[in-house]
């Protein structure tokens, strides 16, 4: 592959993550809020984690994609343009879904199916979206690649979370999705006009997707890739682990900025807006780092800023819950620091990921690795509004802080093993 194509790439993979980052910001930024501001419990909130199931699950169908594919559209591009031209779809339909009807079960209903469709089509698109990077990003270039990948994530959250939130104070809920609906065609386009390269596929003798019989062996088969050696045996074990701390906390922080008495606009702007500027420069920053830092080292010390972000909230908890005032901008800030650190270390976690992932099975080991950390993620997330009901946000704020400490034993475990081999 040509370096001068480079930026091209990362174009085209800013372009695509854009588009798939709008409906998951709508998700998991913006409809806490809205459900907060309808009077709705935090358990009954975290129920709504329920529509990322896709996400978690979306590797049942990881090896079907990287096996089946169009060769004279391109293997991941035949599946990457319908599921956009899908959600456009979709989102055009929930444009005339009233908003002021989703306390009728009927209308309720279809909102939520319609946005658990969305989730399946979009984490069908990541698979190939990942496939596809995989596979067209040199080593060199995979930090880079990973860089624009959270940019342009970033940059949907914020039109998908905070511009949505801003913009439900003065334009109409159709047009807001019509919107969103006209971005991700525009994000269309790149791919549409990008020839992809050809890829070695599967051989379906080899793995045979969508069979009940053979699913089994296929997840013994990954598993067995991911303990063949005691620095795989931790990487894994991080898997599961790195994402405790946002599954418990995702359900948790946006009701608090609403207690905590900001409003749409003030969540939508200096919240969710400034905040996903920040990770924006904490992709970049990451990038940079990652060029002179190791990859253990960086995913061990993004770790700790981010615990240390976390400590931010409890602070905001207990001034909450003692009824001191609070000033806006300490909120803002805290929030922005704690975007900045979940957005470097993702951008690391994504570089390893796509470091571990073989270039023969592109989308399903990426899809595989990133399933871990979404399945555990979004099963707390799920739990975790009843248990921050219980004990309130303090304490439970607190009890998050204490379990991410406790992650951090398998990532200096993990990074020991590899500084002993090199």
């Amino acid at each position: 592959m040509m370096i001068s194509t480079a930026p091209k790439l990362y174009l085209l993979l800013f372009s695509l993550y854009w588009a798939q980052g709008l409906p998951v910001g709508f998700m998991t930024h913006a409809l806490p809020v809205i459900l907060r501001y309808q009077g709705v419990s935090l358990a009954q909130i975290g129920g709504f984690g329920l529509l990322m199931a896709p996400w978690a699950i979306k590797i049942l169908w990881a090896p079907w994609i990287d096996q089946r594919g169009h060769k004279n559209i391109g293997h991941y591009r035949s599946w990457i343009l319908p599921t956009q031209l899908l959600s456009v779809i979709i989102l055009i339909i929930l444009s005339f879904l009233p908003i002021q009807a989703l306390n009728q079960p009927l209308y309720l209903g279809m909102f939520f199916i319609a946005l658990l469709c969305m989730n399946a089509i979009g984490a069908t698109q990541d698979i190939a979206t990942d496939g596809l990077a995989v596979s067209i990003l040199t080593g060199e270039q995979q930090h880079w690649g990973n860089m624009f990948q959270v940019i342009g994530s970033r940059l949907g959250f914020i039109v998908g979370g905070g511009a949505i939130l801003w913009a439900m104070d003065w334009l109409n809920w159709q047009a807001t999705f019509l919107i969103l609906a006209g971005i991700v065609l525009i994000n269309t386009v790149p791919i549409y006009f990008y020839k992809e390269p050809q890829h070695e596929r599967i051989q379906a003798k080899q793995f045979q997707a969508i069979d009940p019989q053979s699913w089994i062996q296929q997840i013994k088969h990954y598993i067995t890739y991911f303990l063949h050696s005691k620095s795989m045996l931790w990487w894994f074990i991080i898997l599961c682990t790195i994402k405790i701390i946002d599954g418990l906390s995702g359900p948790i922080i946006k009701p608090l900025l609403v207690d905590l008495g900001l409003s749409l606009s003030q969540i939508g702007i200096y919240v969710t807006m400034l905040g996903a500027f920040a990770a924006l420069c904490g992709a970049g920053i990451a990038s940079y780092m990652l060029k002179y830092v190791q990859r253990r080292n960086a995913l061990l010390l993004f770790s700790i800023l981010k615990i240390v972000s976390l400590l931010g909230f409890v602070w905001l908890a207990y001034l909450f819950e003692n009824k001191v005032t609070i000033q806006p901008w300490w909120i803002y800030l805290i929030n922005a620091c704690e975007d900045l650190f979940s957005a470097m270390l993702l951008v690391v976690i994504l570089t390893i990921v796509m470091q571990y992932s073989r270039k023969k099975y592109a989308g399903t080991d990426f899809t595989f690795q990133v399933s871990i950390m979404a399945m555990l993620g979004g099963v707390l997330y799920i739990v975790s509004g009843v248990v921050g009901d219980l004990l309130g946000y303090q304490y439970y704020l607190s009890l998050i802080v204490f379990i991410g400490i406790l992650c951090l034993v398998p990532i200096w475990v993990w990074k020991r093993s590899l500084d002993q081999i090199f």
